[in-house]
């Protein structure tokens, strides 16, 4: 049996990709609540809002922003097919956790405002070489956590899963980044780590060759970790950075797929991303 950590609370970004399987991370977080650690999950929809945009003839369209971090182009039907979706995926969360005897709790960010946001007023995206602006986007930013809230949940034995929807001033709701809502519940309750979990092993210097993975870096390594990033793992680079900036010790990306993907983290699986100098051996860092 996998043995527990010093880090006695967590907050765990489940991946929403298609790719990404999450019965062994579930049965690893009910492990660590067992074990007496207190955990929060995060989770994503990604998957399950482009399968129902197909199903009712609305598909995804993806922006890409200058500095080439993808996001979903969210008008105000998409928002609606994400917070239907997302609620899809917290139920289902919710009742593999309950099965392994945890007593989690589902919400979203809307949920006692949570996650309180502010819309972005315009995106700048790349098409065909060119910059466009995308106003009627129903995205945003995070700019407050009710960790009040969520510590009430934790004290009473309960653990958090949470869909990554934040609420406007006006009581609207905004499509945000599941990775930086983990790295900015993480920061406002003051974690000991934050573990996401995705389809790859950690940050690759020469993706997708697994040979070229990077064990441990820096944060202050940030514009060369964002250089070899690809695709959507720059946004987890980007919220390892918001964590980090925010107090948290480490950040963790992780491979879902491992056969104890929370374990395997903690332990040094996949890239370990902290500020500071090194605690343990240097294994490899990107400068």
């Amino acid at each position: 049996m996998n043995s527990f950590t010093h880090e006695r609370l967590l907050v765990v970004k489940l991946g929403g990709a298609a790719d990404v399987r999450h019965t062994s991370a579930l049965r690893d977080c009910a492990a660590a609540v067992a074990q007496g650690a207190q955990l929060l999950i995060v989770h994503g929809g990604s998957a399950e809002t482009s399968q129902l945009g197909h199903d009712v003839g609305h598909p995804p369209r993806m922006l890409t922003s200058p500095g080439g971090h993808e996001s979903r182009y969210t008008d105000r039907r998409t928002l609606d097919l994400f917070t239907m979706a997302s609620a899809l995926v917290n139920r289902r969360l919710v009742g593999e956790l309950q099965a392994q005897g945890v007593s989690a709790f589902g919400l979203s960010g809307l949920d006692g405002a949570l996650m309180r946001g502010e819309r972005k007023p315009a995106l700048r995206s790349v098409e065909n070489g060119r910059v466009r602006v995308v106003r009627d986007d129903w995205s945003g930013r995070i700019t407050s956590v009710n960790e009040a809230l969520v510590h009430q949940l934790l004290g009473l034995g309960l653990l958090p899963v949470i869909a990554p929807l934040a609420m406007t001033a006006e009581g609207m709701p905004l499509n945000v980044d599941g990775d930086r809502a983990a790295a900015a519940i993480a920061s406002a309750l003051g974690a000991d780590a934050l573990v996401l979990l995705t389809g790859a092993n950690g940050l690759y210097r020469n993706f997708p060759d697994p040979d070229s993975r990077i064990r441990e870096a820096l944060i202050e390594t940030y514009d060369e970790l964002q250089g070899v990033a690809q695709g959507r793992m720059k946004r987890k680079v980007l919220a390892a950075k918001d964590a980090i900036e925010g107090g948290v010790p480490r950040v963790v990306i992780g491979a879902s797929a491992a056969q104890h993907p929370l374990f395997d983290a903690l332990a040094g699986a996949g890239t370990t991303l902290r500020a500071g100098s090194f605690t343990g051996p240097l294994v490899e860092v990107v400068r």
